[in-house]
């Protein structure tokens, strides 16, 4: 039986690492065990040396954001606020876990009956218990400061080797020679870094900002390292570290922009989001099919023709590909909603210019898992009694928040 189970390991072993799959025809795995200059071919098993990488920079990342974004956040006037509590209540504790957040007129009459309690106490106790489950200003503070600070440094690395790269200019001598071509000192780090980076984030988004778009960025971190992986062992690196390059150009934009709004920053933050959406859209949807889908595609076909785990390699791309559509229309939408909406801010009653006023990061927060109510807000509103005592209070509850919040809060969000 022992044996059998080796056979079957073995059989299962040898489909996995097939050469007809992963290399071009007449290449074998022994072709790429010979030397080279720098260091050498990429092997499957430079990648588990990420695993050790990854915990490193989760660790560095934990004092990055204790030692130097927290103190950063405060200095900005981001408070280390309280955790507001709200009263005990089992009865809408069952609702609010197993029926509704959000309860609509009728049953808030019903549980005003119930409880005998105002109305308006009641949709301050929902809209604090929503308030209480999502996090606090500064720690999405602290974690946007961490991606903003490791997306901008591995960009500037990576641009600044792949500048003196011939296949930076000429994206065709990604494949001349190929699969020998040997990694260079810079490339392998590069390479190694990003893949480590995604494993941290895969793990990291567990314990992070739970965003409504979680679902869709399991899906993004997981196909890129699947990409990253694959890539890496094909010995496809050259136009990966391209990929990373392209991505890695806005992505800092983005977190810059989530700074600027939980610092309260308009101007900085509306400037940062307009210049995150430009280039979200010109590096997805126009650099990146006509630049690296076109040397994937048909440049990698003239020269060294389809193979098995070709057909692999673009397929991904073309599911990466998808995901910049969608969240290239989830950006338009949430500016497109804003102005539409009037959800602009006009002081003295005036009618603004554009410039200055629209602010997509927070009077759209709504539209975006990224922005979530603040905590600064949340201690303005819970300063309000649940006691239902003054009816300016509870009318301060309702104004703008019942009737609209709920039905914001629940959009699908980018």
């Amino acid at each position: 039986m022992a044996t059998a189970a080796a056979e079957a390991l073995g059989l299962l072993w040898g489909w996995l690492w097939s050469e007809s799959f992963w290399l071009p025809q007449n290449v074998s795995w022994a072709d790429l065990e010979g030397p080279a200059d720098g260091y050498g071919y990429p092997r499957a098993q430079h990648v588990l040396s990420v695993f050790p990488l990854a915990a490193g920079i989760f660790s560095v990342r934990m004092l990055f954001e204790r030692f130097i974004a927290k103190p950063c956040a405060l200095r900005v006037g981001i408070k280390d606020s309280f955790l507001y509590q709200v009263e005990s209540n089992d009865t809408l504790e069952k609702v609010f876990s197993s029926v509704t957040k959000y309860p609509d007129e009728k049953r808030l009459k019903g549980l005003s009956k119930q409880l005998d309690w105002d109305v308006r106490k009641i949709q301050c106790w929902f809209r604090h218990r929503r308030n209480q489950d999502k996090p606090p200003t500064l720690t999405k503070f602290c974690e946007s400061m961490w991606r903003f600070t490791f997306y901008l440094c591995i960009f500037c690395y990576g641009l600044r080797f792949l500048w003196s790269m011939p296949w930076f200019w000429d994206t065709r001598q990604c494949w001349y020679n190929y699969p020998y071509q040997p990694l260079s000192r810079e490339l392998y780090y590069y390479y190694l870094t990003q893949l480590a980076f995604y494993w941290s984030l895969m793990f990291s988004q567990f314990i992070d900002v739970k965003r409504k778009d979680f679902l869709m960025m399991f899906i993004h971190h997981l196909a890129g390292i699947v990409l990253i992986t694959f890539s890496y062992i094909n010995n496809m690196v050259r136009v990966g570290a391209l990929i990373f390059c392209l991505h890695d150009s806005s992505d800092s934009l983005l977190e810059a922009a989530k700074l600027a709004n939980y610092a309260r920053h308009e101007r900085l933050c509306n400037t940062l989001f307009v210049i995150f959406g430009a280039a979200f859209i010109v590096t997805r949807l126009g650099i990146f099919p006509l630049w690296i889908l076109n040397t994937t595609l048909f440049e990698s076909w003239e020269i060294i023709g389809p193979y098995p785990s070709w057909w692999l390699f673009n397929g991904l791309l073309l599911i990466l590909q998808v995901l910049h559509v969608i969240w290239s229309y989830l950006i338009v939408r949430t500016a497109l909603k804003a102005l539409i909406r009037g959800k602009v801010t006009y002081p003295g009653g005036s009618r603004p210019r554009l410039s200055g006023q629209f602010h997509p990061l927070h009077v759209s927060k709504d539209d975006r898992s990224d922005v979530e109510s603040s905590s600064e807000e949340d201690e303005r509103t819970h300063t309000n009694s649940l006691s239902g005592s003054s009816s300016s209070n509870g009318a301060n509850c309702m104004n703008g928040r019942t009737g609209g919040s709920h039905l914001t809060e629940e959009q699908g969000d980018l």
